[in-house]
């Protein structure tokens, strides 16, 4: 078929459309133009009314009318109405990272560790996210908004990680030591993060390209202070380096005696039992 779109201000590009828009206006919307209705479902019943008288309502040229037609042409070829509604949906395309999700909208959903590094398609709705590999549906995903999460099917994983060799924990906290043994403190407490120490390569992963930017001596303070504050991750990390806290140091709790004030107001002040004896 060819698609030919009426031009703006054009109404003899779409003749048809127009003199039926005439029609209704000059059959239903005047009739009906003097009427007052205080209810929409009593102006639709009027408008059904009118609409009825129209379709029935003889041809001049040609015998027959518009509801004959549509009983011998249109219900004929009418199909039975989807059992479900509409959903609109997105369409986007992502690699497969090496634990094996894949991530959409800052949300990462589990698909067959087998598809490790290839690419997929996403159809996400409002409430689905499903996965197509080669046109085929690989997995199906409730849609989460929560960013920087995972969802992940139990069938999804390795029985025993065997795809996995090349990128074993063991492998990411070699490199972290000959950075520096701060760095690899926060990949420990990164991989024992997480249920599985596959769902924190991609973290270990993004420092690791961190690396490429920064000098060791930058990450490992960086490090230092991400294990000391608790902001074991990859972006808490980067934002360290990129405001420059590396090259300020650590503050250390000191541990200071108590002060003693002549204002301050002891246990005795609110339980007389406890004033001190005056010898």
């Amino acid at each position: 078929m060819g698609v030919l779109p009426a031009r703006p201000y054009k109404p003899r590009d779409k003749a048809k459309v127009e003199s039926g828009v005439l029609l209704v206006e000059r059959w239903i919307v005047a009739a009906l133009r003097h009427r007052k209705f205080f209810s929409l479902a009593e102006l639709n019943q009027a408008i059904r009314e009118l609409l009825t008288q129209l379709n029935r309502r003889p041809f001049r040229k040609r015998p027959g009318c518009r509801a004959s037609l549509f009983q011998e042409l249109d219900r004929p070829a009418l199909g039975p109405l989807p059992q479900e509604r509409y959903e609109f949906h997105q369409w986007a395309t992502a690699r497969v990272n090496i634990d094996y999700h894949v991530d959409f909208e800052r949300h990462y959903y589990s698909v067959p560790y087998m598809l490790t590094g290839q690419m997929v398609d996403i159809r996400a709705t409002l409430t689905t996210v499903e996965i197509f590999h080669r046109g085929e549906r690989v997995a199906s995903h409730l849609r989460s908004y929560h960013p920087y999460k995972a969802t992940t099917v139990n069938e999804h994983r390795p029985k025993s990680h065997q795809q996995h060799l090349a990128w074993p924990p063991s492998r990411l906290l070699h490199w972290a030591e000959t950075v520096g043994p701060a760095t690899a403190q926060l990949f420990t407490e990164i991989l024992q993060s997480k249920p599985h120490p596959e769902m924190g390569y991609r973290s270990c992963l993004g420092i690791l390209r961190l690396g490429q930017r920064y000098s060791n001596e930058r990450l490992e303070a960086a490090a230092v202070r991400a294990v000391s504050t608790g902001a074991c991750s990859y972006r808490r990390v980067k934002s360290i380096l990129e405001r420059g806290l590396d090259r300020q140091p650590v503050d250390t709790p000191i541990a200071r005696p108590p002060l003693e004030h002549s204002n301050l107001r002891g246990a005795f002040y609110f339980d007389p039992s406890q004033t001190p004896r005056v010898q």
